[in-house]
């Protein structure tokens, strides 16, 4: 079962996201909270897997509840709801630990595989934001070069890396790379954990901060521009 945890200061909002949640016979919605201080409040009480959470609410905002939500022991995943795509929301909310993004007027089955991709540990970054993180680091005059990992990555993890970076599944990735995806899975984890973060998101948020990706480019170290991102 998937607990969630509903968070925003709209009740037709809530009302509306747990009758179309709890229609499912795998999610059930343990709490709602209406600003940020109860989204934190209801986080360390219930224990949610995921929490949704509005970005514009009274008290404290969804961005500093995301970050408060996030540093917990054993941390719920975030996923972002917002009316629109806007870039200084993305960007803040992905630094803060949110896991993906869903628009309020996304379409009930949207919302339900979103909830589903993120509890499965696969985090929901849409080509669409995917591209603006590109672009993002792309306009920035200089790129921190990233400082040297104790265990650094095999050849076949920053190819790993890559492919999360165009924000491909576990499945799609296990398709790329001719391999099971347990196997994918692994890899992910390892590269997770060589890289001090939380899910697949702030890997890329990493990569890209650290200069081992290169926007539009190829991974640092890939002499042969083979590992150039897609798009």
């Amino acid at each position: 079962m998937i607990t969630v945890l509903l968070v925003d200061d709209q009740h037709l909002v809530r009302s509306g996201f747990r009758m179309i949640l709890e229609g499912e016979d795998d999610i059930e919605v343990v709490g709602e909270g209406v600003d940020g201080i109860e989204a934190v409040r209801l986080a360390k009480l219930r224990r949610p897997a995921v929490v949704l959470m509005d970005i514009q609410m009274p008290n404290m905002d969804g961005l500093e509840a995301t970050a408060a939500v996030t540093a917990l022991t054993d941390p719920p995943k975030v996923i972002i709801l917002t009316t629109f795509e806007q870039d200084d929301y993305v960007f803040s909310a992905l630094r803060n630990g949110a896991s993906g993004f869903v628009l309020k007027n996304a379409p009930p089955e949207q919302l339900i595989a979103a909830v589903r991709v993120v509890a499965a540990d696969e985090s929901l970054l849409a080509p669409s934001v995917t591209r603006r993180i590109i672009e993002e680091f792309a306009r920035r005059p200089s790129i921190t070069p990233t400082p040297a990992l104790a265990d650094p990555l095999t050849d076949r993890e920053l190819e790993v890396l890559k492919l999360v970076s165009q924000g491909l599944s576990n499945v799609e990735l296990a398709t790329q790379l001719f391999v099971g995806e347990a196997t994918v899975k692994t890899h992910v984890s390892n590269v997770l954990l060589k890289l001090g973060v939380r899910d697949r998101v702030q890997a890329v948020v990493w990569a890209y901060e650290h200069g081992v990706i290169r926007p539009g480019g190829m991974i640092l170290g890939d002499e042969s521009g083979g590992m150039s991102l897609g798009g």
